[in-house]
């Protein structure tokens, strides 16, 4: 009797995203956190960051 093993193939184009769509995101991203950063008001963007600092258990004081 002989063992049958079924082999199953992923091509990397299946899985993975376009270099282009990677950079697209990237930049849309960038562009909207500097966007973001530089049109709040500053107490806002302080907040936010001593907030994220006291979530991750990161010492501020």
């Amino acid at each position: 009797m002989q063992n049958a093993q079924q082999v199953t193939t992923l091509h990397s184009s299946d899985v993975s995203v376009s270099v282009t769509k990677q950079i697209l995101i990237a930049l849309t991203l960038g562009v909207s956190l500097v966007l973001f950063v530089g049109f709040v008001p500053m107490e806002v963007v302080h907040n936010a960051a001593h907030d994220a600092r006291h979530a991750f258990a990161f010492p501020c004081h």
